[in-house]
């Protein structure tokens, strides 16, 4: 997987691409880690991404545990494939999903 980071200002965003999956899930871990406290928006672009497993899901909702009360969280041009699986475990219901 290749994460992108974008900073400006208190907001970021990372674009995924390739796989998140039980193997790469701790680099997207550490790269929202890395961002420190002061980010107060959090964007992940997922347009690039291949494949999601239920270890790349842990880390959407860890990333928004993470956020909660700092300001907001959402996944950005979501590919269909991973829409579905947010659908189909509930957490669509419970994150801002944009296109």
């Amino acid at each position: 997987m290749k994460i992108e980071k974008t900073v400006d200002g208190t907001a970021a965003m990372l674009s995924l691409s390739g796989s998140l999956d039980a193997m790469t899930a701790g680099e997207l871990s550490k790269a929202v880690a890395e961002l420190g406290d002061g980010i107060t928006d959090l964007v992940l672009d997922l347009e690039k991404l291949e494949y999601v497993s239920s270890a790349g899901l842990r880390q959407f909702a860890l990333a928004q545990k993470r956020m909660a009360g700092k300001g907001s969280f959402s996944l950005v041009r979501v590919p269909a494939f991973v829409k579905d699986v947010l659908t189909m475990t509930g957490l669509i219901d419970h994150m801002e999903v944009l296109g």
